[in-house]
C-alpha cells in the first residue's frame, strides 16, 4: 500500500462521484474538498440523496469514485486493490452504522473484542482492551450480557467501543443515533464524542440530528454532492446533475 506524506489524517481534493443511470448521470459528489486533521472531531448534515453515506463509505474504502484522490491516515486509496482495502478497512478505519450490527450469539465483551482478535491480537489482550472500551462507554455492568438483553441505547454503544478496538485512525459514523430517541441519542453522542477525544481518534459524524452536530469542531453541509463548510464558501463545483445518496 502506497504511504503518502500528510499532516491531516483525512485529505480529500476533487472528489467526484457518479453513477450512471440510463441516457442521464446522476452527479453524487462533485468536487469536493476536505482536510480533517488528526484527533479532529467533524460533523457533516445534508437531506437525504444529498450524498452524505456516498462520501463517507468512500473514506471507508467501502466504496470506489470516479475522480479526484482521496488519503486517509497516509493511504491514498485509489487503485488499491480488496486486498488492500481489506486491511485499509481493519487498521485504519473505525466504523459506526445506524444498525449496530452486533453478533447476537456474542456478549457485548465479545462482539467488541472479536475484530483485534480476528486481527491477530492475543486474546487475553484483546479482552482486557474490550473491558476498558466497554468501561469508558459506561457498560461495565453489562459486559456479560447479549444483544438481546440490551436497550438500543446500550447496543449503540458497544458498537462504538467495537469501532475503537483496533485503534483506527479515523472513527466514521453514520447516522450513529439515527434509531435512538432522543434520550438515548444524547447519551451516545456525548459518549461517542468523548471517547473519540480521550483516545485520540479522528471523528467524522454524518447525521440529521442538528444537537449530535453542533459537538463537533468543525461542521459541513452536503448539498446536492458540493461540501460547505458552516460559514464559507461551497466546497465543490456545480456540474449538472443531481445528488443521490447511496
Amino acid at each position: 500500500m502506497s504511504k503518502v506524506s500528510m499532516s491531516n489524517i483525512i485529505v480529500v481534493r476533487d472528489l467526484t462521484k457518479n453513477f450512471p443511470q440510463g441516457e442521464e448521470t446522476l452527479f453524487i459528489l462533485r468536487g469536493v474538498q476536505l482536510d480533517v486533521e488528526a484527533g479532529a472531531t467533524v460533523s457533516i448534515m445534508g437531506q437525504s440523496g444529498s450524498g452524505k453515506t456516498a462520501l463517507l463509505n468512500i473514506l471507508g474504502g467501502l466504496d470506489d469514485f470516479d475522480g479526484g484522490s482521496v488519503v486517509v491516515g497516509g493511504e491514498e486509496l485509489q487503485g488499491l486493490s480488496e486486498a488492500a482495502l481489506s486491511v485499509f478497512r481493519r487498521k485504519k478505519a473505525g466504523f459506526i452504522f445506524q444498525f449496530h450490527y452486533l453478533l447476537k450469539d456474542f456478549t457485548a465483551l465479545e462482539n467488541v473484542m472479536m475484530p483485534a482478535y480476528i486481527g491477530g491480537m492475543k486474546k487475553k489482550a484483546a479482552l482486557e482492551k474490550a473491558r476498558a472500551l466497554l468501561s469508558d462507554m459506561r457498560l461495565d455492568a453489562r459486559i456479560g450480557h447479549y444483544p438481546s438483553q440490551l436497550s438500543g441505547g446500550e447496543r449503540q454503544r458497544v458498537a462504538v467501543a467495537r469501532s475503537m478496538i483496533n485503534d483506527p485512525d479515523v472513527i466514521l459514523a453514520d447516522e450513529p443515533t439515527g434509531n435512538l430517541d432522543p434520550e438515548h441519542s444524547a447519551v451516545v453522542s456525548e459518549l461517542l464524542y468523548a471517547n473519540a477525544e480521550k483516545w485520540g481518534k479522528s471523528l467524522l459524524v454524518v447525521t440529521h440530528d442538528k444537537t449530535v452536530a453542533q459537538r463537533a469542531q468543525f461542521r459541513y453541509q452536503l448539498s446536492e454532492g458540493v461540501l460547505k463548510r458552516e460559514g464559507t464558501a461551497a466546497v465543490g463545483t456545480s456540474s449538472e446533475g443531481t445528488g443521490k445518496e447511496t
